[in-house]
């Protein structure tokens, strides 16, 4: 699975971790996040993430 980073404060949502503190279960692919959810650092939404090319 894709890992996804924050282009306004550079946290990386990494699917195999997941969000703990957002409810958020270790295997939830990026696609699946609920669309409210926010980044646990800035706050900003799904929208400001992109994904990182390995």
């Amino acid at each position: 699975m894709k890992k996804f980073i924050c282009i306004p404060c550079g946290y990386i949502y990494d699917p195999e971790i997941g969000d703990q503190e957002g409810g958020i279960a270790a295997g939830t692919a990026f696609e699946d996040l609920p669309e409210d959810w926010v980044c646990p650092i800035c706050f900003v939404g799904k929208e400001d993430f992109e994904p990182i090319i390995e």
